[in-house]
């Protein structure tokens, strides 16, 4: 058994901090230091005895010496303009306007007229380069336009300040005294070389370090800003910024067509996580998943020859090294870390097949939380509720902190809180670690991107908030830590068979996008082999709009399935006499309040055997169908929430045919959750609230006990 006092949390530190530093080491049982973006470790904190130190390398940022001898090699991405009306035979286009123009200016050195596009939006006809001319001081392209037809410009443009670092920079209002890091591209022979070797430098520069924390390594996410300096596009999965004409070239030649920069401005949606991929993104996806891997092995390899661990962040340059590709066990690295916003991003890091993992929770120490005032804890807790869940299912092997710890010494009450949040986090590595968690169910997630997306599904930017994403995301946050084995599928998966051992197949979201599916259910293979599947005995849940596509008097595919279709004023004529709702269904036994997130007009039920469970404003919220031996569940929506999280597990239970085991490691209290270790003996409850409760337990043979459970807490019961 581990020091429950001490181990498995990281640190950050600075300098000018080291008394300060060894009383939080041993205040919270810290076991490494690391630096962040922005600050430094002094040699006295490295000496400190018996700690790892973490010092993070930037491959490809933050070595403005050597990117500006190299202007030709900075990075690159395609960009589109803003769309423009034609109101003349002549119009003029200021393709940079609504750009940052301290992040990026246009790349000229490239023959625009070769690698450029400019588009005619109302036919989708490129504009051929003969009847368009660019006046490179002014920036502008003027165009040959048909009246009161829309024109957009494709353009290439280098990235001269790294997004990250700018994002840092103006949050912590560094000012001039820190430079602003030109980001470069190791596809050019000059930038590839220096990497390896300014590597190989730096280890020997550094022998007090015991981790290298690569972050990340090579291309950076999809991330642009407004004139403001505000963010204007963001897509953590985005791959804009590795684009280059360097790498489609290469792609040319191994593939045997040529992409254009249209392929990567997708009509300006940049081929975004909600996009169904098309090949040719998918195959660019492949492409630069190999490059990225195989250069990210050979400074690896470095980092092991000079006797210290590689670990990664999961985040910031990280294209290319998705850890659920195919590629991502090449590189070699002994573990992984990200940020931790909630169970599901916690999943992300802790499913990774890495020797180890840690997550970063939040708040980082950064003074948009750490001001006078405020109170961090509030997020601290918030943080650790909804991750504790998560980690029950599958632990991290480490957790730790970011930002500046002299911010966050002042905060006395944080402090305390997270040294809770320390110690209870050892306690459930040290016994989660022994055994398999107990699993109800299995359950697969069905959409366009499958096992790559695993956990990440319905993300646009890590953490955040989105109108047309949380609808669907308190799907995957409820998942993260109930009682079901989870995997990640995709329509190529379904066409070549449903794995015998799933019991729940759910497909969730808005029409047309990738994750219900869009075009996908147009394939008569993919409609059958999932008719097939909950006929037989399996079972569906649709959530917002599954299935959905407008063919064939139908605009869900699977209706016979999930008993209820849209009107989309096709047929409004129809009567619609199926209106009775059903009481005292299993499924809504404790939903006491429905929070669907994102209202979707319109589900009506299409036959009499629709067992409907919610109905409002003439519509079907929530309904349950039979399919031959199986069951469907439908639901508007599903945002985060405690009750939500209780309404989906009756739902896998009902329609997968185990409603007899819903009591088993079983909490009436929807605010409680059980998670159980059969191999051992164990179980534990907790709190998921901010309130004391009292409720009824059942073990693993059903066994009924009361408890009484203080606030967030947890209880670890002997079988």
């Amino acid at each position: 058994m581990i020091d429950k006092k001490r181990g498995r949390l990281t640190l950050p530190s600075e300098a000018n901090f080291y008394d300060e530093t060894c009383e939080m080491l041993e205040k919270l049982g810290a076991d490494a230091i690391r630096d962040s973006d922005g600050t430094y470790l002094p040699d006295e904190i490295k000496d400190i005895e018996g700690v790892d130190i973490y010092t993070n390398f930037f491959p490809t940022r933050g070595h403005n010496e050597f990117a500006e001898t190299v202007p030709f090699e900075r990075s690159r991405f395609f960009l589109i303009s803003d769309f423009v009306t034609a109101t003349s035979d002549n119009t003029k286009i200021d393709f940079l306007k609504g750009y940052y123009k301290k992040q990026l200016i246009a790349d000229y050195d490239y023959d625009p007229k070769k690698w450029w596009q400019v588009i005619d939006r109302s036919t989708g006809e490129v504009v051929d380069p003969s009847n368009w001319e660019i006046d490179k001081e002014k920036d502008i392209v003027s165009v040959k336009t048909i009246p009161y037809h829309v024109y957009t410009v494709n353009f290439l443009a280098y990235g001269i300040w790294d997004p990250v670092q700018m994002y840092n920079h103006i949050t912590n209002d560094w000012g001039d005294e820190v430079a602003h890091h030109i980001p470069f591209d190791v596809r050019y022979e000059k930038s590839s070389e220096f990497v390896e070797k300014n590597l190989e430098k730096w280890l020997q520069e550094n022998p007090k370090t015991n981790v290298v924390r690569f972050t990340t390594f090579f291309y950076q996410f999809s991330l642009f800003f407004n004139e403001d300096a505000k963010e204007k596009y963001v897509d953590w999965f985005g791959y804009s910024n590795s684009v280059s004409p360097e790498a489609m070239i290469a792609f040319e030649k191994e593939y045997g067509y040529r992409l254009t920069s249209e392929d990567f401005v997708d009509q300006g949606f940049y081929n975004s996580n909600y996009r169904i991929p098309s090949k040719k993104y998918l195959d660019y996806i492949d492409f630069q998943q190999r490059f990225v891997s195989n250069k990210a092995k050979k400074l690896v390899d470095l980092v092991h020859k000079y006797g210290k661990k590689a670990i990664m962040f999961l985040g910031d340059h990280w294209i290319g090294t998705e850890p659920y590709g195919k590629y991502f066990k090449n590189i070699g690295l002994d573990g992984v870390v990200g940020s931790v916003g909630d169970g599901a991003t916690l999943r992300i890091i802790s499913d990774i097949d890495v020797p180890m993992t840690e997550g970063r929770f939040l708040p980082y120490f950064f003074p948009d939380e750490f001001y006078e005032g405020n109170d961090p804890s509030i997020e601290a807790k918030d943080n650790w509720v909804k991750a504790r869940r998560a980690l029950l299912r599958n632990p991290l092997d480490r957790i730790g902190y970011g930002g500046y710890l002299s911010l966050a010494y002042k905060f006395p009450k944080f402090i305390d809180y997270i040294t809770k949040v320390a110690d209870e986090f050892r306690e459930i590595y040290d016994i989660s670690s022994k055994a398999k968690p107990y699993k109800a169910c299995k359950v697969a997630i069905l959409n366009s991107w499958g096992s790559i997306r695993t956990w990440g599904a319905y993300v646009v930017a890590h953490g955040k908030w989105f109108k047309l994403a949380y609808s669907y995301s308190g799907i995957i946050e409820a998942l993260s830590g109930m009682d079901m084995d989870v995997k990640f599928i995709n329509f190529e998966d379904v066409k070549k068979g449903i794995d015998k051992d799933i019991d729940v197949i759910i497909n969730a979201g808005d029409a047309y996008t990738a994750f219900s599916g869009g075009e996908n259910f147009l394939d008569p293979e993919v409609l059958a082999n999932i008719r097939k599947f909950v006929y037989e005995g399996g079972g569906f849940i649709g959530i917002g709009e599954p299935s959905a596509y407008q063919h064939q008097g139908r605009f869900f595919q699977l209706a016979d399935v999930l008993g209820v279709d849209v009107e989309k004023g096709f047929s409004q004529g129809f009567d619609r006499y199926f209106t009775q709702e059903t009481k005292d269904h299993f499924i809504t036994k404790d939903l006491k309040e429905y929070k669907y997130g994102e209202e979707k007009p319109n589900v009506y039920a299409i036959n009499e055997k629709t067992q409907i469970l919610k109905y409002e404003n003439n519509e079907v919220y929530m309904a349950a169908n039979d399919y031959g031996k199986g069951r469907s569940f439908y639901a508007m929506g599903l945002s985060y929430s405690l009750e939500n999280t209780r309404l989906l597990k009756r739902a896998i239970h009902y329609v997968s045919h185990k409603e007899d085991i819903l009591e088993k490691y079983f909490a009436k209290d929807i605010r409680l959750e059980v998670t159980a270790y059969p191999e051992i003996s164990k179980y534990c409850v907790i709190n998921n609230s901010n309130e004391k409760v009292k409720s009824i337990v059942y073990d693993g043979d059903k066994n009924a006990h009361e408890i009484e459970i203080d606030a967030g807490e947890i209880i670890w019961f002997e079988e």
